[in-house]
């Protein structure tokens, strides 16, 4: 059974940063493609990032610059770190692996 379990979310004022991890569990993620979305209450769900596993990243706009996204094989986990939140980024932070498979999601809210 696949699993993913997001991790490192919570409150923080605008401007500070934030770091998010992914563990998984139940498939070797080494092959997959890994990514962030996001959703905000009464928006759609929106890419964040993502990352192949050959390491290739690609990034929403409103996030380029500001967010990385990164992979660690070995330990099953991708990561999303986040400088310089807005109030604007506050959303229900989800981890996807392969498009297919989605965490529970964690809450990031930014304090403005």
């Amino acid at each position: 059974q696949v699993r993913l379990v997001e991790s490192g979310g919570g409150l923080v004022q605008a401007g500070g940063s934030l770091g998010l991890s992914c563990a998984v569990s139940g498939i070797t993620v080494s092959r997959y493609v890994l990514g962030w979305y996001r959703q905000a209450p009464g928006n759609q769900r929106e890419l964040v990032a993502v990352i192949s596993s050959s390491g290739t990243t690609n990034y929403g706009d409103s996030v380029k610059g500001r967010f990385t996204i990164s992979r660690d094989n070995g330990k099953n986990t991708v990561y999303l770190q986040m400088n310089s939140l807005k109030s604007e980024d506050t959303a229900v932070y989800y981890c996807n692996l392969n498009v297919r498979y989605w965490g529970q999601g964690t809450q990031v809210t930014v304090s403005s």
